[in-house]
């Protein structure tokens, strides 16, 4: 068996299907496809089967998950060792964040942190789902949660306040009582999704978003009022707050890794540098700035 085998049949079995794979590894569906059933014929024994469902792994395919996982994190500890040892700051580095931060308040500590260490590629991935880190989907990921996982390391940078925001026209004419009080239904992340509930429970929404962007978009057009990040309401000339941020509704701001990359150079001067930058701008993300 040779180990890129292993690899795209490891990643079949982690996504459950052959285009999940592919988009994983970034090749094509047929190649992913064409790996796997050669290497089915080459132990001579089935590894997956077609249900209704998706793709289920049979015994032999079990047991091959478990060995692939073994040589793989013996694989990425050895990588993660050999780049400790390296006082050499360069490298690939992937970094995965958050949509609505990455592309506006993060992007100018990233471009900073790029043109101070030009030697390290930097490659930043946005993502709202939550990522792999001890499987390396990335080496480092951003992330607002209360509840950083308990195998990772993590720092946290800064707190996000969120709060209430509408367009300043509607605001004006909700207060004079020319028009009702609408809120736009939220789906972006589960945070907004509940606090909304919470705000007005059982309310039928006539306008549906999933994404912050798109609330911002729908705020600024006068359709209600919603929950914001406040680095992004506060900076909506715009927006105005309807409602003032709440200290429930506060989430960390972490910056978190794989603990076998604690002694990584890369890693430790990308930490350092979101740290610095990050303290120099934490009213904004505190909802400070207003």
């Amino acid at each position: 068996m040779q180990w890129d085998d292993a690899r795209m049949f490891l990643a079949l079995a982690r996504e459950g299907s052959f285009s999940g794979a592919a988009k994983r590894l970034g090749v094509q569906h047929s190649t992913v496809s064409r790996r796997i059933h050669a290497l089915e014929k080459d132990l001579a024994t089935p590894l997956v089967e077609r249900k209704a469902t998706g793709y289920v792994l049979t015994g032999a395919g079990e047991a091959l998950k478990e060995s692939a996982t073994r040589i793989e994190r013996e694989f990425l500890s050895f990588e993660a060792a050999s780049a400790g040892q390296s006082e050499e700051a360069s490298g690939e580095l992937r970094v995965t964040a958050i949509a609505n931060m990455a592309s506006s308040v993060l992007m100018p500590l990233f471009a900073g942190f790029s043109a101070a260490y030009p030697n390290i590629d930097l490659r930043v991935e946005v993502t709202n789902d939550s990522v792999r880190l001890a499987e390396r989907d990335a080496d480092v990921a951003l992330r607002q949660t209360n509840n950083p996982g308990e195998t990772l390391i993590g720092t946290r940078l800064a707190t996000v306040a969120s709060a209430v925001y509408g367009s300043i026209d509607y605001c004006a004419a909700l207060a004079a009582g020319r028009v009702p009080e609408k809120w736009l239904g939220v789906d972006c992340c589960e945070y907004h999704r509940s606090w909304t509930e919470q705000a007005r429970p059982g309310l039928d929404h006539s306008f549906c978003v999933d994404d912050t962007s798109l609330t911002a978009a729908a705020l600024r057009e006068g359709l209600g009022v919603g929950y914001l990040p406040c680095f992004m309401g506060d900076s909506e000339p715009s927006l105005v707050r309807f409602r003032e941020p709440e200290k429930q509704h506060e989430l960390g701001l972490w910056l978190l890794y794989h603990r076998d990359l604690r002694s990584t150079k890369r890693v430790m001067l990308f930490r350092q540098h979101m740290q610095r930058e990050i303290k120099n701008i934490s009213a904004l993300f505190e909802g400070a700035a207003s």
